[in-house]
C-alpha cells in the first residue's frame, strides 16, 4: 500500500511540474493543481494509513491516528482552492488583456503565421 501511494504521488509530482513548466497558462494551472493535489496526499500519509481507528485520543479506544495531518490537509484544501480560483481570474484577465495565453505575454512565431 505504501508503494501505490509513494507512486501515485510521484507521478502527481511529475505531472504537476511537467505541467506547470509549460508555456500557456491553461496548462500551468492544472500543474498547479496537481501539485497541490500531491502534497495534500503527501500531508494526509504522514498521518499514517490506518482503517477503523479514531484521531481522537480516548480511554475507550486501543490506538489513534494523529489529527494534525487531516486537520493539515483540510486547510490545504481551502487554501489550494482558493489560489487555484485566484490563478484561473488572473488568467483570464491576462487572456483578455494581451489577447494570447503565453506565460511570458509574447507570442510565438508559429502561432503568429497560423
Amino acid at each position: 500500500m505504501e508503494m501505490l501511494i509513494a507512486l501515485v504521488i510521484g507521478v502527481l509530482t511529475a505531472g504537476g511540474v511537467f505541467l506547470a513548466l509549460r508555456g500557456q497558462t491553461f496548462p500551468v494551472v492544472l500543474g498547479l493543481t496537481l501539485l497541490s493535489y500531491a502534497v495534500n496526499l503527501f500531508l494526509f500519509v504522514m498521518g499514517r494509513l490506518a482503517i477503523g481507528v479514531p484521531p481522537v485520543i480516548s480511554d475507550a479506544a486501543s490506538a489513534y491516528t494523529d489529527p494534525l495531518p487531516q486537520a493539515l490537509v483540510l486547510t490545504a484544501i481551502v487554501i489550494s482552492f482558493g489560489m487555484t480560483a485566484f490563478v484561473i481570474v488572473l488568467a483570464i484577465k491576462s487572456r483578455a488583456e494581451l489577447g494570447n495565453d503565453h506565460v511570458d505575454g509574447l507570442q510565438r512565431e508559429e502561432d503568429r503565421n497560423a
